[in-house]
């Protein structure tokens, strides 16, 4: 087994979780208002941000590496104004995850090697995971900039760790 092929994809499962799980704590903060509120015209509301993520990691992780259809209507994540609560859309995206964690811990390094079409462009699956871990968490940093925004306090996602330690 290639050791830096492992410790990617377990880095790769370890963010995947990492990010559901704070997402998961933003979500408990937020009523379901607020939760489709969007901060402006130009922006999306969570609730669109969550539709989001399932869809891109349906796209690019289920359809891209996995072989799954591609169901994807992309338009609609952001058109929505409602539809779903907010444990509805969770619910979604913490399955979409599973899945995902799936598909990474069934592939070896050669699996991921072959470039294949995913959305508007052509990439091998070492670059499908690398981009759905940094576009979920992209979208993971603006729902807890929303959240503590709306919230004006520590949401404590760090737990006890000592983030001032030095090396």
């Amino acid at each position: 087994m290639d050791t830096t092929y492992t410790q990617f994809t377990q880095a790769a499962v370890h963010f995947l979780r990492w990010n559901l799980e704070r997402i998961t704590v933003c979500i408990g903060e937020l009523t379901e208002q607020e939760v489709w509120q969007r901060p402006n015209s130009s922006s999306n509301s969570v609730g669109n941000q969550l539709l989001h993520l399932s869809g891109n990691i349906r796209q690019w992780m289920h359809n891209g590496i996995g072989q799954l259809p591609d169901v994807r209507r992309r338009d609609s994540e952001f058109a929505a104004t409602g539809g779903y609560t907010k444990q509805e859309l969770l619910t979604e995206l913490a399955k979409v995850i599973g899945t995902a964690v799936t598909i990474i811990e069934q592939q070896d390094a050669s699996s991921l090697r072959p470039e294949r079409p995913v959305q508007a462009y052509v990439h091998d699956g070492n670059y499908i995971i690398l981009h759905v871990v940094e576009h979920l968490s992209y979208h993971t940093g603006q729902i807890i900039f929303w959240t503590k925004l709306l919230r004006d306090k520590d949401l404590h996602l760090y737990g006890t760790e000592n983030l001032n330690q030095t090396n």
